[in-house]
Parts: structure tokens; sequence; C-alpha cells
């Protein structure tokens, strides 16, 4: 797979300064860490529809690979070296076996291309035997790569919440997917193409942050964009 050279500068004013690292947020929800040359992503949720359609809701079987056309635009934009992927990358365990073989080879080179780590997820929580490394957490320069956001851990960066931000501005509102943080917690928005969202002012992240330092960047069509915590309305 042909690298070019990164498509941004981590020094833009978008770049989120987390644990004493600097982080570039991607349109996409992709997390670039330039220290590592690594791209951050959770909930691919590959085989979501395959799995639904295993129980009966006959949809068409096409996110996993409008998913990977993602990751492999994302790699080449950033250059990445790296990527971890931080949980629940499979929408049930099964969904390995159920990967088109066009899917599990465009994947399979994705995973042979960069140094990829696996990060258990509770939708997936065993090895894939698909490449790369598996993990249930790791650590790197004071973060803490994990699925499922907690208190008391300090340079936590997690997934499994899918955040979405909505906001209102002049009589209007907008809803869009968003990256989530404080001075200790990091919660990356849900990267699978068939992945739906939750609002952050929902009770599911009741506790998680620090209201007065709570920071948010929405997922714009080009890039991620701050937005006031003061805006932020729920639904």
């Amino acid at each position: 797979m042909a690298q070019t050279q990164p498509a941004f500068d981590s020094d833009e004013m978008s770049a989120i300064r987390f644990a004493g690292e600097t982080f570039q947020p991607m349109a996409s929800g992709a997390l670039y860490w330039p220290a590592f040359k690594a791209l951050l992503v959770a909930d691919l949720h590959l085989e979501k529809l395959s799995s639904f359609a295993r129980s009966g809701q006959l949809l068409p079987p096409y996110d996993t690979g409008m998913t990977l056309s993602r990751l492999e635009r994302d790699i080449a934009a950033s250059g990445a070296k790296k990527v971890f992927a931080l949980g629940d990358s499979f929408h049930r365990d099964e969904g390995t076996a159920t990967l088109l073989p066009k899917d599990r080879q465009r994947l399979a080179d994705l995973v042979d291309a960069v140094e990829w780590a696996w990060i258990a997820g509770n939708h997936d929580p065993a090895p894939h035997g698909l490449g790369g490394r598996w993990h249930s957490e790791l650590s790197a320069a004071g973060c803490s790569l994990r699925h499922i956001p907690t208190r008391g851990i300090s340079g936590l960066i997690a997934g499994h919440l899918h955040p979405a931000a909505k906001v209102a501005m002049n009589g209007k509102s907008s809803r869009r997917r968003c990256f989530a943080w404080d001075d200790h917690l990091m919660i990356l928005p849900a990267y699978g193409a068939s992945t739906g969202s939750l609002n952050i002012l929902s009770p599911a992240f009741d506790g998680l942050f620090e209201p007065s330092r709570l920071r948010v960047m929405m997922l714009g069509r080009d890039r991620a964009y701050p937005v006031s915590v003061q805006r932020l309305i729920r639904g």
C-alpha cells in the first residue's frame, strides 16, 4: 500500500493536547499520534451488517468495505506506521468468519503494511487470528489505551461510547460525532461506517469527565472543529 506525506501538521490549531502529548484529530474519527507515527481508531464494528443479516435483518453488507476504504485513505494520508485499534474492531467475534474474501485480503494487506495492535473490546474480547498483536490494553508515553473508559486512570484514551455532540447556534442545531476529553480521559468517536452515536450529555457519560475541563471537537466534512461546551445541547 503506497503511503504519502502526512496531509496535516501536528502544530495546527486543531491539534489536541492531552497527557503531555500532541494528537491530530481527523475528519474520519481517527486520531493521529505524530510522536509514534500511529493512527488510533475505535469501534470499527466490522461485519456489523452481516451480523444483523444472520439474525434475519436483511441489510446490504457493505459496511466493512466502506470502513476499510476509510482506513486505507487515513493510513496513506497520515503516513502512519502503526495502527492502534481500540476495541470492538468486529461487531461480534464470529465476524472474522463472515468476512468476504476480498475484504479479508484488504484487511490482511493493511495489517501487514503497518505495525498493528488490536485491543480487546466488549464485542470482540478474544484474539482474532488476523495478524498483528492482540492486547487487553496498552501503555505508551504516559497514555493508556483501552476500550472502555473509566475514571481514575490518568492519560486514558478509549472508545466504546460512540460520542457525539449536538450544538445550538443562531437558532439552528447540528449533531456530529466528536472527540471529547478533559485532563485525564479522552474518548474517540466510533470509526465504523455503520456505527451509531451517543450524545455526550447523555447519562452514559455522567461522571467520566470533569465538567469544567471538558473539551470537544466535532467532526466536519474535511476536519475536526473545536466547539464551546456552552453550546452543547441534549438530544
